[in-house]
Formats: structure tokens, C-alpha cells, sequence
């Protein structure tokens, strides 16, 4: 497969909280996508993207340097992963504020989700992500890799345990399969019809 065929996939480590486990998980799940040929892999990692919590009211103002720079990484992206925790019962408001400060970057893009947190895996973030990315025009997956009780999931040495290391390779190859359709597909509907986000009129 050439470069040029490479899908380019954005992981996004949504938390910023000090101690968290999102670069470990996020490394993780990058190094399970950089074993295929049909990925690009980046990682992006919202503690040290600086993004600003404070927005203009004004859609047209200049938009702050660090949202400048982010930004070309994220249009660039055929697909996104989302490495999110659970905080009571939903995701990090540093990621909400990451999502909310881009628009067209996400327009007609998959993006699947891998979430960890106690009893609930971090689902009810997932879900709520989902509600969040619909309002992008983004495709959100089905499939999920999600962490049940994570820090008893993975080992010092960053990897899932023995006995939960070939479910969780599992889960992340369906996850990985499914991306890649919907990257490829998305990708040749936007160059054979740019997509707008404008409100469709029906006669």
C-alpha cells in the first residue's frame, strides 16, 4: 500500500487530569493500528495542546494560536479515535472544549471511541460522545474497545494482562476493521462531492 492510499488516524487523549491512564491506553491502541498497513498514526495529547477554555461569542473572531495550530491535524484526519475516561457519568470537559473548538475538521469523518473507567467501562461517556459527534456531521463507530476496571487491566509494562490481553487485541482489531471501511468510503465521498453542512431542502 502506497502513502498516498494510507489512511491518516488522529488519536486524541481526551484527559488531562494528572495520574490519568489515557496515554497508556492511547499508546496502546496506536501501536495496535501502526501494525497495519493502512493506517497513518498520530497521537494527540490534549494536556499539551494548551487549547484555551475561553471562546468568543463572535463566530468570525480570529480563533487563538494553539486552536491555529491543532487544527491542520485534525483536517488532515480520514478518522479519529477518541480515548476518553468516564467522569461521573460522562467525558472530560477538556475534551468537550477540544471538540467544540473545531467544526468542518470533523465534518463526514468516523470516529470510534476507547474508554476505561470502573463497573462501567466508561460507556455512558461513550455514549454521550456520540450525541456530541452527531451534531459535527461526524460517523461515529459501533465498535468500542472499553476498559473495565482499568487499572487492574493493564500490567507496569503498558499492556493488558495475559489473561485479558487476546479479548482486548480483539475488540481493537473489529474496532480498527470498522474504521478503516468507513475512513475509506468517507474519504471517496468527500472527493467525489465536497461535503456541506448546510440544511438540506427537500422540494
Amino acid at each position: 500500500m502506497s502513502e498516498s492510499d494510507q489512511l491518516r488516524l488522529v488519536v486524541v487523549i481526551g484527559s488531562v487530569r494528572k495520574g490519568r491512564f489515557g496515554p497508556v491506553a492511547a499508546e496502546w491502541m496506536a501501536s495496535r493500528a501502526r501494525l497495519r498497513p493502512d493506517f497513518d498514526v498520530d497521537v494527540i495529547d490534549l494536556a499539551t495542546a494548551w487549547l484555551p477554555d475561553v471562546m468568543s461569542a463572535d463566530p468570525a473572531a480570529l480563533k487563538p494560536q494553539a486552536v491555529q495550530d491543532l487544527a491542520p491535524w485534525l483536517a488532515a484526519a480520514d478518522a479519529f479515535i477518541v480515548v476518553t475516561p468516564e467522569y461521573n457519568q460522562s467525558f472530560p470537559a477538556s475534551l468537550k472544549n477540544a471538540i467544540d473548538w473545531y467544526d468542518e475538521e470533523w465534518h463526514a469523518k468516523p470516529v470510534a471511541f476507547l474508554s476505561y473507567g470502573g463497573a462501567s467501562s466508561g460507556l455512558a461517556a461513550v455514549g454521550h460522545l456520540r450525541q456530541v459527534f452527531a451534531e459535527f456531521h461526524a460517523v461515529t463507530v459501533r465498535e468500542t474497545v472499553s476498559f473495565h476496571e482499568y487499572r487492574e487491566c493493564f500490567g507496569t509494562d503498558g499492556r493488558p494482562v495475559a489473561g485479558d490481553a487476546a479479548a482486548y487485541e480483539e475488540a481493537a482489531r473489529l474496532m480498527l476493521d470498522r474504521l478503516a471501511w468507513w475512513a475509506r468510503a468517507l474519504r471517496l465521498a468527500r472527493a467525489r462531492e465536497p461535503f456541506t453542512a448546510k440544511q438540506l431542502h427537500t422540494q
